[in-house]
């Protein structure tokens, strides 16, 4: 097994079942720590700045600055800042619109370089059309993640990629996506993170993100069974990653 030195690490179902902690990435990441690891909290979720995520990652107990979290809307921000989009129409929360300001990317209503879409749970009929008739008059179109359903205490819930799936129905245009398992989000982590693609673990629950994301990416995966995939769903899966736990607590460090 090669000697990893730094890793990228999902959050829901990886770490924490809603309010419930999993034990075996307490575990996990203290290790981590006590080994002076480096490792960042990657994540595709755009709403929450990252001094709320550290925040909440600290009250169950896990070592966590804000410089240690990478959100879809992060990434977004950095990827539009490179592609030289200043100008943007937004659609969502407080994450999404504090990412794009610290990038010193404008927000506006008025003939956009780029229409911009993260969850919104204020979500109108109003700001799809001005989205559309943006799109249809030559702005591009970026969603900060493709998931289709949130889990939530209440049930699956729609998700960004049901709201960019509207605007994409009205305009017949995909939008470029930016979180796992795209390499936006990857490439921005692992210039944060430094070191070699090689030395590089992600860490997730989920094959279609996580996993996926190691895989186009170049890095390997570790799969915990504790959030969305189980043992059968993967037997059957065409994604597979480099190794496998039901707990983390049965990871071997190196």
């Amino acid at each position: 097994m090669p000697r990893y030195t730094r890793y990228l690490i999902d959050l829901d179902g990886t770490l924490y079942r809603g309010k419930e902690v999993i034990e075996g990435g307490l575990y996990f990441l203290r290790e981590l720590q006590k080994r002076k690891l480096p490792f960042l909290y990657v994540t595709n979720n755009s709403s929450t700045r990252p001094e709320e995520v550290a925040g909440r990652l600290q009250s169950m107990g896990y070592p966590a600055e804000p410089v240690q979290v990478i959100t879809s809307s992060m990434a977004m921000a950095h990827y539009l800042r490179k592609q030289e989009m200043n100008r943007v129409y937004v659609i969502g929360e407080a994450g999404l619109v504090s990412a794009l300001q610290n990038e010193g990317i404008q927000m506006t209503e008025t003939e956009p370089d780029a229409v911009v879409v993260g969850i919104d749970r204020q979500f109108t009929y109003d700001k799809m059309k001005r989205a559309c008739l943006a799109i249809r008059s030559g702005a591009h179109f970026y969603g900060t993640n493709s998931d289709r359903f949130l889990p939530t205490e209440e049930g699956m819930v729609p998700g960004n990629g049901s709201l960019c799936c509207a605007i994409s129905a009205a305009t017949g245009v995909e939008p470029v996506w930016i979180g796992k398992p795209e390499a936006p989000i990857m490439d921005f982590a692992l210039e944060r993170i430094g070191g070699s693609r090689e030395e590089t673990l992600i860490v997730g629950d989920n094959l279609n993100t996580d996993i996926l994301a190691g895989q186009k990416a170049g890095v390997d995966s570790l799969l915990v069974f504790s959030g969305v995939t189980h043992p059968q769903d993967y037997k059957e899966a065409a994604i597979h990653a480099t190794y496998t736990v039901n707990d983390l607590r049965e990871w071997t460090f190196v």
